[in-house]
């Protein structure tokens, strides 16, 4: 062999080497996702154990908008003419989720009131006061010295103002709505699967009581869910039990393949209230104000700038909110610069912010979930702060089953104000709290009730009583007013007035309500501003709004090559 060949096949060797080093280190990608036990997909299915779907991420629900995460300074305004200090500056983390565009508007609300109607019509014994918890208190319009009665009769119902933001809600009756909400969404999703048919078009079903769908008892045992109406499944999803061939072949019509479950990613994350970081962070929209890694400037209004004017050319002068100017002026000079609205406004009649929020500042305030405390402790956990945990658990009877509500048995719980409200719906799980012992040796938790969490310690004061024993001599920290709960024939609370002499009227009751409104100065426009009211009453100028979290990474929008699969 001459020289001149084996430098050839040298060559070829040397080739095919870096060939086989590049495919080597391709198949080696250190970021695609590899079974941890060795089954593939296919052995999975063929086995008949679950396997992982193809999950393209989470879609934003209909009316929402993502709400990327981040850190921020919560609290922090330019302002304090109250002098309360209760807006300490304090820097909090968010994780990303999703955020109605509007507020709830009366057309929504009255569609979940026409569905509690027909599903518990207050004719039936039975349901009698569960479509009346969830109706607005439209008296809120009234004033002893004011004229406001179209308002009162009009302004839920009357088509022209059914876009505008629902009002009369308490907080208790926001968070019934947004329960409400997650069944719904969930239901429809159902629906538009196949796997259960519109009961809604069926005339031999009654949809009432029992046969209300939710969430957490159709995941719990899907058979409990309709009164164990087998007739409203019409077929599941393909299941991976492989079937023998003398198997009977399923009758028609018969409900074939499995039920959904939380690991195929379809049902929606449940809805609820915005915690007040979450809804501090989301009006701000600090991500107009992104420099690099910093952020330029404070923000004072949902909006850029100091002023609540527009600057703009084509609509210079005209108000960037709804709110009231001055004494006696809630609108505004008629003609040029009105804001064209004496009470509340229509939806998105105002710029949104920076996320695509429309109303984070004036037209109405909103309710947040949490507890109302005075300070925001510099001690308190900064990531997704939130004041009102009452862990829970799913009841179970003596024969070791979920527990679901009747249709008989409607258990309510009267309000310090008098009014009844479901403890749960028919249908729907109960809940007890968690006991000591399922908290035993936590180092997270140590009991159910944490809404009082860290009050009338050393460090917030020396006055206060530190133990139950000390309550006797020495005050409570929140001495706010304490209804006396006894129950009369009639099952209502025995309305008493406290003639004790009280120090403060929090409680905790009291939960925390954001943004100005149309009955709001400027100053209250700052989102960093915060109030409470409580849990049971009612206004006309508090509205809410609706979340949902989001399920995985905080945004798709990198850090995820296109080329990864999260397969199993």
């Amino acid at each position: 062999m001459n020289f001149k060949n084996l430098y050839s096949i040298t060559k070829i060797l040397i080739t095919i080497l870096v060939v086989a080093s590049l495919v080597s280190c391709h198949n080696r990608n250190p970021r695609k996702i590899v079974s941890l036990t060795g089954w593939s997909s296919k052995d999975k299915k063929t086995a008949g154990f679950s396997e992982a779907g193809d999950y393209r991420g989470q879609q934003a629900p209909p009316g929402m908008v993502l709400i990327e995460g981040g850190s921020f300074t919560m609290g922090h305004v330019q302002d304090d003419v109250m002098f309360d200090w209760n807006t300490t500056p304090i820097k909090q983390q968010v994780r990303s989720f999703y955020m109605d565009e509007t507020e709830v508007t009366n057309a929504e609300y009255l569609f979940y009131l026409d569905w509690m109607e027909k599903v518990y019509p207050p004719s039936d014994v039975n349901y009698e006061n569960i479509y009346l918890s969830a109706v607005p208190d439209t008296l809120v319009w009234r004033d002893v010295l004011g004229f406001n009665e179209l308002l009162t009769e009009n302004y839920l119902r009357h088509p022209g103002y059914a876009d505008y933001p629902v009002i009369g809600v308490s907080w208790i009756q926001a968070n019934q709505y947004c329960h409400w909400r997650t069944n719904r969404v969930n239901e429809k999703i159902l629906m538009d699967k196949g796997v259960l048919k519109n009961i809604y078009n069926l005339e031999d079903i009654e949809v009432s009581g029992e046969n209300n769908f939710d969430t957490d008892a159709y995941l719990n045992n899907p058979n409990q869910v309709f009164g164990g109406n087998q007739d409203i499944y019409k077929k599941g999803l393909t299941d991976n039990v492989k079937r023998k061939k003398d198997d009977p072949k399923p009758a028609r019509g018969e409900f074939t393949g499995r039920q959904v479950k939380i690991s195929d990613g379809i049902l929606s994350a449940k809805f609820r209230l915005p915690t007040e970081v979450e809804w501090e962070y989301a009006a701000k929209a600090i991500v107009e104000n992104r420099e690099y890694n910093n952020t330029r400037g404070r923000k004072k209004y949902a909006w850029d700038g100091k002023y609540t004017r527009n600057k703009s050319k084509k609509y210079r002068g005209d108000q960037l909110a709804n709110f009231k100017q001055g004494k006696g002026d809630y609108s505004g000079v008629p003609g040029w610069s009105n804001d064209g609205a004496d009470i509340t406004i229509q939806v998105k009649s105002y710029e949104p912010n920076a996320f695509g929020l429309y109303d984070m500042s004036g037209n109405v305030a909103e309710w947040v979930a949490d507890v109302y405390r005075p300070i925001v402790d510099n001690d308190a956990n900064d990531f997704n702060y939130f004041r009102g945990n009452i862990f829970t658990k799913k009841m179970i009877d003596a024969e070791g089953n979920v527990v679901i509500t009747d249709n008989v048995s409607v258990e309510y719980d009267t309000l310090d104000n008098g009014k009844l409200v479901p403890k749960s719906l028919p249908g729907s799980v109960k809940y007890i709290p968690i006991t000591k012992r399922d908290a035993y040796m936590r180092d997270n938790y140590e009991k159910s009730y944490n809404v009082d969490a860290k009050d009338g310690d050393l460090k917030s004061t020396k006055f206060y009583a530190k133990d139950e024993e000390e309550l006797e001599t020495k005050p409570r920290m929140y001495n706010s007013p304490i209804k006396p709960r006894e129950i009369g024939e009639s099952g209502l609370i025995m309305q008493q007035y406290d003639t004790e002499k009280r120090n403060t009227l929090i409680s905790d009751k009291s939960r925390v309500y954001k943004g100005g409104s149309w009955k709001d100065r400027e100053y209250w426009l700052d989102p960093s501003q915060r109030r409470y009211l409580p849990e049971y009453m009612a206004t006309n100028y508090i509205g809410f709004r609706c979340v949902t979290d989001r399920i995985g990474p905080m945004t798709y929008k990198r850090r995820l090559p296109t080329t990864t699969k999260i397969r199993y």
